[in-house]
């Protein structure tokens, strides 16, 4: 065959397997390269949890500004602290379909009867705490302990005394731990020395942001400098501490962007989506500490601001959610597999994280990046 045919063999191949702009891809296309069809195949493994959350306790060890529990009605809700009718409460949730379990509540470390229950079974999920007091490690879910800032900064907001210390201290060792920092528009500036202290210690840390609660117009609440700066220090810090920070590119964009998470991604959750046919509007629920629950205010962190979203526990849904939308390249489908990779990491006993596909700064589809990012 002569060199000219050769060549146009080749560019037909070639415009059959990477589409023009303008056009989709085929699904097996991006599949084509290696590492993202490894990818694919590692986290579609977990795509049979099905998630519900459970409010454990209305009391906490400390109280922090901003607080969304103690935000709307949930807080009133009475305890009901029977192991058996939580134990059958978990049955009934296995019985529709539900695999995973995020117990949060005020704080569920002050109910260790009842987590061990839900622990025996439903044995995936995940404990959202302060870290002031230990959980028995026979409770083997996740845990995530929220860190709002370093020690002075918890004292201010938090009421907590040498919190870190604290909580470092409860969890040296142990693999069921994540330290969430949640950054707010006042403590970008104290990431770097919380996480560098972290990983000193081999702790495993994510990152969270403050959402606000409705009607809160405080010093937490972030603007647009502040998602900026906030966006520049995550991937600081994700690019000096790689085997320690759980995150990617995309995670950061996507949190930090000045539209929420509802805006760019479409909330599946109940309180925001309508459908109870498919996905998270039929199969979540938000139970309160009295074990019922309310559709209407149904969502991972009720009483949040929905526009000012950017809460990762939301994110670990909304975005993983909108596979069809990313599939539309490979730039934006190697992000989103980030994304979702991230995600189990942080949340799932035993995954561990993989290296990014992605390192390049990929907007939400539908979306283009603005000049300053």
């Amino acid at each position: 065959m002569s060199g000219p045919a050769q060549a146009t063999r080749a560019e037909v191949l070639n415009f059959s397997t990477h589409p023009t702009k303008g056009q989709r891809w085929k699904f097996s296309q991006l599949l084509e390269d290696e590492s993202v069809r490894h990818r694919w195949e590692k986290v579609r493994k977990y795509f049979f949890l099905r998630e519900s959350t459970y409010d454990m306790s209305n009391r906490c060890n400390i109280r922090c500004d901003g607080c969304y529990y103690f935000e709307g009605d949930k807080q009133f809700a009475r305890e009901n602290r029977k192991t058996e009718a939580w134990r059958t409460l978990m049955r009934q949730e296995k019985a529709r379909g539900i695999t995973y379990v995020v117990l949060a509540g005020a704080e569920p470390a002050l109910v260790p009867e009842l987590l061990r229950v839900c622990f025996e079974e439903m044995p995936l999920g995940s404990i959202a705490t302060n870290g002031v007091k230990f959980i028995p490690k026979s409770v083997g879910y996740k845990i995530h302990i929220s860190v709002w800032g370093n020690d002075e900064t918890s004292r201010k907001i938090r009421r907590a005394k040498d919190l870190l210390v604290r909580q470092m201290d409860n969890y040296a060792g142990d693999e069921r731990a994540v330290f969430v920092f949640t950054y707010t528009r006042e403590n970008i500036n104290e990431a770097q020395e919380v996480v560098e202290l972290l990983a000193s210690n081999d702790f495993k840390v994510t990152f969270n942001m403050f959402s606000s609660t409705l009607g809160y117009d405080g010093p937490l609440r972030h603007d647009d400098r502040s998602l900026l700066a906030t966006r520049k220090s995550m991937l600081d810090l994700l690019r000096l501490y790689p085997q320690n920070v759980l995150f990617s590119p995309y995670s950061a964009l996507a949190h930090t962007h000045t539209r929420g998470l509802h805006s760019l991604f479409k909330c599946p959750y109940p309180r925001m989506n309508p459908s109870t046919h498919i996905g998270l509007g039929r199969s979540f629920r938000q139970y309160r500490t009295d074990l019922n629950w309310d559709r209407e205010v149904a969502c991972c962190v009720p009483d949040t601001d929905c526009e000012d979203c950017r809460h990762y526990a939301a994110g670990s849904a909304v975005v993983t959610a909108r596979l069809h939308g990313h599939a539309k390249d490979p730039e934006h489908f190697k992000a989103w597999l980030d994304y979702v990779d991230t995600y189990l990491a942080v949340w799932v006993m035993g995954y561990e994280k993989s290296e990014n596909l992605q390192t390049k700064l990929v907007p939400p589809p539908g979306f283009e990046l603005a000049p300053a990012w």
